[in-house]
């Protein structure tokens, strides 16, 4: 029984670009056997017949597999490799034009979701794609504040992504304010290194000695996030003026401008 292989190639890298486990099980078996009818397809997959039909009208209409008539019966082959790439090119004209419809329809969806805010609202980002999704959020504002235990990022899988965050973040030219642990600095950060902190727009300060936190607060618009750094991060994040406003009084408590 066809898998996702044929001849020792693994074909399940075919579902990354959107296609179902099943339109890649039929995929492998056209390409191993060539042209073929319904009932051959069946017998190769070991798929449920009326499945295989509606995932062969799939394939066809992602362009993938051809079908000819001949005395009455269908029979089915794939079509050259390279309707794949064409299949993509379809998806990308197809995402940039849902992108465009949606741009249009932001301003709406944004007034309906300011109406509903309620002037505290609490989330919660569990894993690290949420926690990029909530970093890559930070990136749209101008001042971005980290309080505490950030070096725990680099012990992390979000190391590398992390340095390639505070390279976007620079090129945005948004300013980034560390206030960390005593004794703390993020990887390739020299603390004294004003030139480079000015070009990187980049601040940095320690914390006293006996003030320490396994997480990192971080702050931006009126969101104060709570991340404890693992190899699955979390965050607790609370969106309200006046709480944001209260961890900045203690943010400039500590802070001392360095340039």
């Amino acid at each position: 029984m066809v898998l996702l292989y044929y001849h020792g190639m693994d074909l399940s890298y075919l579902k990354s670009i959107g296609l179902s486990e099943g339109e890649v099980k039929v995929y492998s078996a056209l390409l191993e056997i060539g042209i073929s009818s319904l009932h051959t397809i069946q017998e190769k997959t070991g798929i449920d017949r009326r499945n295989i039909y509606d995932i062969l009208n799939k394939l066809i209409e992602k362009g993938l597999v051809s079908y000819t008539i001949e005395k009455g019966k269908r029979t089915y082959q794939i079509t050259h490799p390279s309707k794949i790439v064409d299949f993509l090119d379809q998806q990308k004209q197809q995402i940039q034009e849902h992108k465009k419809v949606i741009e249009e329809k932001l301003p709406d969806l944004l007034s309906i979701f300011q109406e509903k805010k309620f002037n505290i609202r609490a989330e919660t980002f569990r894993g690290n794609e949420a926690i990029k999704a909530l970093l890559t959020e930070a990136l749209e504002y101008k001042h971005i504040y980290f309080i505490g235990g950030n070096s725990g990022v680099e012990q992390t899988n979000l190391k590398y992504w992390f340095a390639h965050w505070m390279e976007k973040r620079a090129e945005k030219k948004h300013y980034f304010y560390d206030l960390v642990d005593y004794g703390k600095k993020l990887e390739g950060i020299n603390p004294n290194d004003i030139k480079k902190h000015k070009e990187q727009y980049y601040k940095y300060c320690s914390l006293p000695k006996n003030l320490s936190s396994p997480l990192v607060i971080l702050i931006f618009g009126d969101k104060v996030a709570q991340i404890l750094w693992s190899e699955q991060s979390f965050a607790f994040v609370l969106e309200s003026k006046e709480i944001r406003e209260s961890f900045m009084k203690y943010f400039h408590h500590f802070w001392k401008d360095p340039w």
